[in-house]
């Protein structure tokens, strides 16, 4: 008798990775219970809507862990008592003491496992390499101090080099990059130092303008932020979203994008900024943070206080989204068709708010929202260039929220691959003040984001620059890499 269920999708990715990255005899097994260890890996529980699926393909318990398999017998072995204890640890619950409980989590974490490879995995990459990538990411070697050592010799060396004479007074080690405690005894040699910033790059191995300094609040200390090698680098773990979640928010829409430069977490109020642009080059990470700043909104507001605006131009990032209980229009919008009149209404609706509020004898929607229930909308839109391609037109109801929706309760997000004026006109720029900029491929790019020069130096996957009105320098964030798990529990979590 079948003890695990997996869908047609889950049997799908087995067979392509079985094909590509193993070839024993026991090969479809293999990747069950890869996909297991690729879910045991994520730190919340996998949930419940795993349980429901239309068209299953059975396996045997027998199969999947071994459970009652003997040592003489070829394939694999029984190790069924290992997983269940390590399940048991998991959910914190005595799975030896029932057998339907324990083949009920085996198989949410099996087929969750299969959706982060089906999801995270290109099938015409290498899986091999996507393997070492995705199960031994951040953890570090156990030579990280002798290379932060060796950078520290070659650190003074490039600095005499480039007629800095300093002390290091302390060095503390972030997520990505290490922070330097420059004592510069001569202060003259600081232009020295900002001059020479290439030089040290090359010095160290590094690519151009990778260093950057960051301010201190120490007399005649200057701080250079040098990047550790990739595999070195820690992960900012998306567990940390669920943990700042839980604590207790002053902001009206709090966000959450990641954690600083040395760990610290990293969060804003949309309802402040009033509107954001989010733009980064193909595998930067801007859709997975945008996720990020979704994911944060669902698990801090209800429906009753918040409602989403989803355009997709592409018709594929923005689709988890689609059954949250109160999207405007009651869809994802994806033609451009579609998306003009979700743009118009939306016009439409900030128009008859500020008619409301006149009536109400308020200003904005604070004043309102004391009398009235009345939620804000967040909108969204993936792809901003693939939308103004399609229509130049769509331009002037975005300019239009953009300079007006902010006292109705109404922020745009906009994210975009391609940070060029056609895409980011000036219009727009003057009137969106918050910009995130991830990786970019040139300084020029970065200028039209940030305004200034910065983005084309980030180390890619979730490293960003975010500008805020109130800060006079971006804030450098490193993202967490939120998968399917996370936002289905944010969904699930803004549902009730």
């Amino acid at each position: 008798m079948a003890n695990i269920s997996i869908s047609e999708e889950d049997e799908n990715i087995i067979l392509q990775v079985k094909s590509l990255g193993f070839r024993t005899d026991t090969a479809k097994y293999g990747v069950l219970r890869l996909a297991l260890t690729k879910s045991l890996r994520i730190e919340t529980p996998p949930e419940s809507d795993l349980d429901t699926i239309k068209k299953s393909k059975p396996y045997d318990l027998r199969e999947v862990t071994g459970f009652g398999k003997s040592e003489d017998e070829k394939g694999i072995h029984d190790f069924d008592d290992a997983v269940r204890a390590l399940l048991s640890v998991y959910h914190q619950e005595d799975l030896f003491a029932s057998d339907q409980r324990y083949r009920l989590f085996l198989q949410r974490h099996i087929r969750r496992g299969l959706r982060e490879i089906r999801t995270s995995w290109n099938a015409g990459h290498n899986f091999i390499n996507w393997l070492r990538e995705e199960l031994f990411q951040g953890l570090t070697s156990d030579n990280t101090e002798l290379s932060v050592a060796t950078e520290t010799d070659l650190l003074l060396d490039a600095l005499t080099e480039i007629s800095v004479h300093a002390d290091i007074r302390d060095i503390k080690q972030g997520i990505r990059l290490d922070r330097y405690a420059l004592y510069l005894a001569n202060i003259n040699h600081l232009d020295n130092l900002k001059k020479g910033l290439g030089k040290l790059s090359f010095r160290l191995g590094l690519p151009e303008n990778a260093i950057t300094l960051s301010a201190s609040k120490e007399a005649g200390v200057v701080n250079p932020d040098i990047p550790r090698s990739p595999e070195h680098w820690k992960t900012v773990s998306p567990a940390r979203l669920n943990e700042w979640a839980d604590l207790p928010h002053s902001e009206k829409l709090p966000v959450w994008l990641g954690q600083t430069v040395l760990g610290e977490n990293f969060s804003m109020d949309l309802a402040e900024a009033p509107h954001v642009l989010l733009a980064g080059a193909t595998g930067s990470g801007k859709t997975v943070c945008l996720h990020s700043l979704i994911c944060s909104l669902l698990r801090t507001q209800n429906k009753e206080k918040l409602q989403f605006a989803l355009i997709d131009p592409k018709g594929t990032e923005l689709n988890a989204y689609a059954q949250l209980p109160n999207l405007f229009g009651g869809f994802v919008a994806k033609s451009t068709l579609e998306a003009a009149n979700m743009l118009d209404e939306l016009v439409e609706a900030m128009e008859a708010r500020n008619r409301l509020f006149v009536e109400m004898g308020v200003r904005d929607i604070d004043e309102a929202s004391k009398k009235s229930a009345l939620p804000r909308i967040v909108v969204v839109v993936e792809e901003l260039a693939d939308l103004l391609m399609q229509s130049r037109e769509l331009e002037t109801p975005l300019v239009r929220l953009a300079q007006k929706a902010r006292s109705t309760g109404i922020h745009l997000v906009l994210a975009t691959q391609r940070p060029d004026a056609a895409t980011f006109s000036g219009l727009l720029r003057s009137n969106i003040p918050v910009r995130i900029a991830l990786r970019v491929q040139k300084h020029t790019e970065s200028s039209i984001i940030l305004d200034q020069k910065g983005a084309e130096a980030l180390l890619g996957k979730g490293d960003m620059l975010i500008k805020l009105t109130d800060q006079p320098e971006p804030i450098r964030v490193h993202g967490a890499k939120i998968g399917d798990s996370e936002i289905a529990l944010a969904i699930q979590k803004f549902g009730r």
